[in-house]
């Protein structure tokens, strides 16, 4: 399946290819392009758009509290893995401003930055950020089985 979104991808537009790929659908394709041609390319290329405006993998609110396109994702497919729900709250303080966002968030936001920074494109940016991503999940799984739970910033 192809899925587009914007280019010039940092945090929602790559978390959102790695959860894709992990969990949902292995075999994906991603698009990168302007952000006023993703739902034009997506009707054309019979593409997903996500992360884009009036795309259905949008960003949204839940509770009064601002949701990212990668809970949307979480949400669309059914995800329930605890591990997998942590990591979200990461990728939600790194990519919306939200009340008692976790420590790591502010990690996160900033490495995505450097990656886009050092990346020659979108692609080369979902290569050198999901094994990021891979390890963040493995520190989220660490942690649950720890039984400690994230910290949030005051």
């Amino acid at each position: 399946m192809k899925w587009i979104t914007r280019e010039k991808a940092k945090v929602d537009r790559i978390a959102c290819p790695w959860v894709i790929k992990r969990f949902v659908d292995p075999q994906a394709e991603f698009l990168f392009v302007p952000k006023e041609k993703v739902l034009e390319v997506a009707k054309s290329k019979n593409a997903t758009p996500f992360d884009t405006p009036g795309a259905e993998l949008m960003h949204y609110e839940e509770n009064g509290e601002e949701r990212v396109s990668f809970d949307a994702v979480i949400r669309k497919y059914g995800l329930k893995d605890p591990a997998l729900l942590e990591l979200a709250k990461i990728v939600r303080g790194a990519d919306a401003r939200i009340p008692d966002r976790p420590h790591e968030s502010a990690g996160l936001e900033a490495a995505a930055l450097g990656f886009r920074a050092i990346a020659k494109d979108d692609f080369e940016n979902m290569k050198l950020q999901f094994p990021f991503y891979d390890a963040m999940y493995g520190y989220c799984q660490q942690r649950l089985k720890e039984g400690t739970k994230l910290e949030h910033a005051v």
